[in-house]
């Protein structure tokens, strides 16, 4: 075995079991089955063009050498970004450890109860500080939940305001800069009005149905809004905040003002800056709003046996069931860096977090009194940790400020900001003071107040236990271990997926996720301090371009439903750069996931659904009729390729030629990008813009629910609109405006599918979706004849998933979810249950799995078959029915079923090997929606009382 070979390693099947699959399957050779699976005619005539494959070894050099070129001054830019102490308990056993990187979204809450758990935490944390009732999981970044406030409180205008066409939206010019950007984004295709100006100015016209404020300021100035929310309250205008968390802990809690939504990122909790992602935002609002909240939200029920449990809440609001009737597309989180932030507030507490607080901001208010007694006018006399100092020459203060590796923030030619953080040490003070020892603009000595005493905080926060019991390394470090033992994730099993791709994050990918060079950048330094990352990041978009076969890549996206959103955003600029802005018809197939048609919604245009055929496929008849009827303003065609259901389509050049001769462009979504790297592309089908999940095919792990990454390939016409970003340029040169808050979006973790590429190379791209195909394909045959695979290629194969039919099992009596509980008994995660065809499962092993593991996991569904027949409609005391099996109800004293507590415990042999235990029985949903917890109160408090 070559054991510098990186694909040897990532792909599990081994060369003396590749025989005996090709055999099951019935095929000669790979070739063969790539023959019978991707139509002939979009099959690429050559290899692609990447670099030679690293080994692993090789890889940590070159990156190492490559974070070298990356400069890290002492950073006082802020601007929502602040440098950060991680504490190591926390980096060493969440971001480093494979238990909370590698698990997926809690859809199956039995066995996600730790990550639950964790978000709970995250939850209360921000609704103790925020002051609000209500807060979810977490959001993207700052500015895109900004962006989401703005649209939610559209969305919430009052009949009156709707009748009479209330559309302007008041943002005040103290307003982050990124922020403001993606507002615009998003506000143009809603015909949103927004007016930029200042708050103490603002006439509380009835022509606005809201506003939103930043808590501090952008300069630093630290306002208090309390007859502006007053004022905005009697005229029916709603109000969201934009607030620094950590300000939170000194500052009243923007909750008392009576505001309806306060937005902002946790990233100064623990979180490296990664030249800008990833990071947790926070959305925080009132529980009237509890089913407009964009995002996840964790609450609290019971399970089967009245026993305290938890589940992802509201799932009606997601996009798979309002498609184009959501107001957001928003479909995931951050939950590995909210994870992180909410333990950085356990590990903290109320005490600890109050000491980091006092000392930024007693830091702040030394360095502002000594510039003041220099003579320096100070722009804010009110202020957390950032000060506005007015110089006589900015130019020359900072070629001064670098000469010595400092970077502020300059506002013009004579304005400059310094934000300081926790890293901020006595000493850096003193540099700074001495950093201005000339460059005077004028000797006045300027007011310093710090924080004004009607804005200090009085009101308590953090004091549920969990805040105030793990604080020594040794407490934590068990704490985090007791959650990670309650959740399964891919160090335990495979985790078959369909659509959702649970590949390998291999270590030698993440390991520099880590190192100080990557983590400690800001991403609005000069582009000459980020030279590593300038460098990965291009050679990344160079890839995906050629990859895609596309002209131009945009890293901006940071999920791919962002990545939706930008790519329809390019198309109708495009259009609208042609004169033809009145294309705004959107074609998307019945099967398409629900972020398409919401995406769609989002970017101004009408959806118009085409049917599926017996097979699965595009109606392509139904599809012509709607395509000449909405000719004339035909904008685009989403569509999934490979599709949906596991096939590749042989009818889609025809599809996209046809979308093309009437106008249109295709926009392809990249979901299942995995079943078409090396053998076919974008380009080759005749799509015009795709977006990539890199937490999909390109191996960032999905953290139990993020991070993800979803940029967009573009052709050579879409090139000029992709976005830019307000404080470093990015995009084309008529490019839209942002799409996320940072110009490269989550760049750190741009590394994990940068490595991947590079340790692949060529070969092992192609290699990878090949034996994706050839592992979906095993199973398939495997498992035919116990179960109906609903759709297959035109020569009977499946791609990279495929979807399994468990609605005939109703006549035993027996749902799709009892098969996905029972699976948690033989210790794997269940498929994706009931999309995009209600009671199925849609089945994906990924490259990354051998032949052990597929054989276990096709013996736990055959043997579940077996079970499934011996199942009664009429009797529903059966081991599908009360399954999962917990410990607790294995080792009673009493047992009360008709099976034995080894059939219900350890159904097969390889079980007992390797047991993992769900920590509660099944998850009550509906007893949770009706009685709302969303916060660490205790279950008692409301359990008691139903």
């Amino acid at each position: 075995m070559n054991t510098e070979l990186f694909a040897a390693r990532h792909i599990g099947v081994r060369e003396q079991d590749l025989k005996k699959m090709l055999q099951v399957i019935g095929v000669q050779d790979l070739e063969e089955l790539m023959y019978q699976t991707i139509p002939d005619d979009i099959r690429l005539k050559k290899e692609l063009d990447l670099p030679t494959a690293l080994s692993e070894h090789q890889f940590l050099e070159h990156i190492q050498k490559l974070s070298e070129k990356n400069k890290v001054l002492k950073t006082y830019i802020g601007l929502g970004y602040h440098n950060t102490l991680t504490p190591s308990v926390i980096k060493r056993n969440i971001l480093e450890n494979p238990g909370w990187y590698t698990a997926y979204t809690p859809y199956q809450a039995e066995i996600a109860q730790g990550r639950l758990e964790a978000l709970l935490n995250f939850q209360t944390m921000v609704c103790d500080l925020t002051g609000m009732e209500i807060a979810n999981a977490s959001l993207l970044d700052e500015s895109t939940a900004a962006a989401e406030a703005m649209t939610m409180l559209f969305d919430l205008r009052s009949r009156q305001q709707k009748k009479e066409g209330i559309l302007k939206f008041f943002v005040s010019e103290e307003i982050l800069p990124q922020t403001l950007s993606l507002l615009q984004t998003r506000a143009i295709p809603l015909e949103i009005e927004l007016v930029v100006g200042n708050h103490q100015t603002f006439d509380f016209s009835t022509e606005f149905f809201g506003a939103l404020l930043q808590y501090p300021g952008k300069n630093g100035m630290i306002y208090d809004y309390t007859d502006f929310a007053n004022k905005a309250k009697e005229q029916g205008i709603k109000i969201a905040i934009a607030a620094d968390i950590l300000s939170l802990v000194l500052l009243k809690a923007p909750g008392e003002w009576g505001v309806d939504v306060v937005v902002g990122t946790t990233q100064r909790f623990g979180i490296p800056l990664g030249y800008g992602g990833p990071h947790a935002a926070f959305f925080a609002t009132k529980d009237a709003y509890k089913r407009n909240i964009p995002g996840r939200i964790i609450g609290k029920t019971k399970d089967t046996d009245g026993n305290p449990a938890l589940r992802m809440a509201l799932q009606t609001r997601e996009q798979h069931i309002k498609r184009d009737k959501a107001t957001s597309n928003i479909c995931t989180a951050q939950v590995l860096l909210a994870v992180m932030a909410g333990m950085y507030a356990v590990y903290h507490g109320p005490e600890g977090l109050k000491y980091i607080a006092e000392g930024v901001h007693r830091k702040t208010k030394k360095l502002a009194t000594a510039l003041t007694e220099k003579g320096f006018g100070l722009a804010n006399a009110n202020f957390f940790d950032t000060i506005t100092v007015t110089v006589k020459d900015t130019e020359a203060l900072k070629n001064k400020a670098l000469e010595q590796g400092i970077n502020l923030n300059y506002w013009d030619a004579t304005a400059v900001s310094i934000a300081l953080n926790e890293a901020t040490s006595e000493t850096d003070i003193e540099e700074l003071i001495a950093l201005f020892n000339d460059n005077l603009a004028n000797t006045q000595k300027s007011a310093v107040i710090g924080i004004p005493e009607n804005l200090e905080r009085d009101t308590p926060y953090l004091e549920n236990e969990v805040f105030n019991s793990y604080h020594s390394e040794t407490d934590l470090m068990r704490y985090i271990k007791k959650l990670e033992r309650k959740d399964l994730a891919l160090n335990h099993s495979m985790i078959s997926l369909g659509s959702c791709t649970m590949k390998l994050n291999a270590a030698s990918e993440m390991l520099p996720l880590s190192w100080a060079n990557w983590g400690n950048i800001h991403p609005f330094v000069p582009l000459d301090q980020a030279a590593g990352y300038q460098e990965m990041l291009k050679n990344l978009e160079d890839y995906l371009t050629e990859i895609t076969g596309f002209a131009a890549t945009s890293l901006q996206p940071n999920s791919g439903a962002q990545g939706e959103f930008a790519g329809l955003m390019t198309i109708r600029a495009y259009h609208e750069a042609n004169g033809q802005g009145h294309r705004n018809i959107c074609i998307i197939p019945a099967s398409a996931h629900g972020t398409n048609p919401a995406s769609a919604v989002m970017a101004g245009m009408k959806v118009v659904v085409t049917k599926t055929d017996e097979r699965g496929n595009i109606d392509v008849a139904d599809l012509e009729e709607k395509v000449k009827l909405h000719s004339e303003n035909l904008s685009s065609l989403m569509v999934t390729y490979p599709s949906t259901h596991g096939v590749f389509e042989s009818s889609i050049k025809y599809i996209t030629n046809l979308i093309h001769e009437h106008g249109g462009q295709v926009y392809m979504d990249g979901a299942n990008m995995n079943a078409q790297v090396g053998l076919t592309n974008p380009a080759t089908i005749g799509a015009d813009v795709c977006h990539l999940n890199l937490h999909k095919t390109f191996a960032i792990p999905h953290g139990g629910g993020g991070p993800g990454v979803g940029p967009i390939c573009v052709a050579e016409q879409l090139k000029p609109f992709l976005p830019t970003n307000p404080v470093i340029a990015t995009g084309g040169e008529n490019a839209i405006t942002a799409i996320s808050a940072a110009p490269w979006g989550s760049a750190l973790v741009c590394l994990i599918s940068y490595g991947y590429i590079r340790m692949l190379g060529t070969k092992g791209v192609t290699n990878a979706t090949k034996y994706a195909i050839l592992n979906a394909n095993y199973i398939k045959e495997k498992l035919t004849g116990s179960y109906e695979v609903l759709y297959t290629g035109e020569r009977g194969r499946a791609a990279h998933e495929m979807i399994i039919d468990c609605r005939p099992f109703k006549a035993n009596g027996i749902e799709v979810t009892d098969i996905a509980k029972r699976l948690m008994d033989y210790g794997f995660h269940a498929p994706t249950v009931s999309f995009p065809v209600a009671g199925t499962m849609m089945i994906e092993p990924t490259e990354s799995e051998g032949i052990a593991e597929l054989d276990r996991f096709c013996e736990a569904m055959l043997s579940i078959r077996a079970e499934i027949e011996a199942a009664d409609v009429d009797e529903p005391n059966n081991v599908l029915k009360n399954s999962p099996h917990t410990m607790a109800m294995v080792t009673a004293d009493v047992w009360e079923f008709p099976y034995s507590r080894q059939q219900a415990a350890y159904p097969l042999e390889f079980v007992a090997d390797n047991k993992f235990w769900p920590s509660v029985r099944r998850t009550d949903e509906a007893f949770g929606d009706r009685n709302l917890i969303c916060t660490c109160a205790p279950i008692e408090a409301y359990a008691e009382a139903q």
